[in-house]
């Protein structure tokens, strides 16, 4: 599909669903629009909990593409799975690079000290893409407050030659609160710690009281996004 079709069945998607949100929307999209072709992308971080349960009470089965880079906090593949058990998950698909590309772009693996955004895309951007190849539609967790960059997230996007689906795109962090409290979901262990928003372990840091949830990932620099959220290189393409 062109990019031109595909920014027109984003418009069509929000006039139809526009006025939904987490479950009441997700459950169309997976039952009947995007069905068999749609996979949910989720870091198991802080938050994830929410439109993890969301499926849950859907199709447990639906795909979920957890991207492994193999330089994750412990605490994050523990909690995976947590909640796979917990909320019965049986789609679950880890995502890693190969060895091969370990051995070809880190084979030392500190290339995240060295140029984070090569590392980024090599252990995250390129294995993500190469897992949503079978999908015509994938959802996400972004919400609007969670940084500058994602104040004008829309509910459906076209992006890369799929549809992006943002169903908590409107949510606020008292409102994804509410929602743990509320079905008792499991917290992520690290989050008590001092880690609002979680990535690899190398580039993720504690935050401080009154800063931004994502002060930590990168933490000085002007990197804001591991790229997955940013449109495809021509290299990557």
């Amino acid at each position: 599909m062109s990019m031109k079709a595909l920014a027109a069945k984003a418009r069509d998607l929000t006039a139809a669903y526009g006025h939904l949100e987490g479950e009441a929307l997700l459950r169309p999209l997976i039952e009947e629009v995007f069905k068999g072709k749609l996979a949910l992308v989720s870091s198991f971080g802080t938050e994830s909990a929410v439109l993890l349960h969301q499926i849950a009470q859907i199709d447990p089965s639906l795909p979920v593409l957890f991207v492994n880079t193999r330089k994750l906090f412990g605490e994050t593949l523990r909690y995976r799975r947590t909640l796979e058990q917990r909320l019965g998950l049986t789609g679950i698909r880890e995502l890693s690079p190969t060895p091969e590309a370990e051995a070809t772009h880190d084979k030392d693996g500190v290339l995240w000290r060295a140029d984070n955004l090569a590392c980024c895309d090599f252990r995250k951007v390129k294995v993500l893409d190469a897992g949503l190849a079978p999908f015509d539609a994938w959802i996400t967790g972004r919400k609007r407050y969670q940084a500058s960059t994602r104040i004008e997230l829309p509910l459906f996007e076209a992006a890369d030659g799929r549809i992006k689906i943002n169903p908590l795109a409107g949510w606020d962090r008292a409102d994804v609160e509410d929602y743990l409290d509320r079905y008792d979901l499991p917290r992520h262990p690290l989050e008590e710690d001092g880690y609002p928003s979680i990535g690899c372990m190398p580039c993720t840091d504690r935050v401080a009281p009154g800063e931004d949830i994502r002060a930590g990932r990168w933490r000085g620099q002007e990197k804001t996004e591991c790229g997955i959220h940013l449109p495809l290189s021509p290299i990557n393409s």
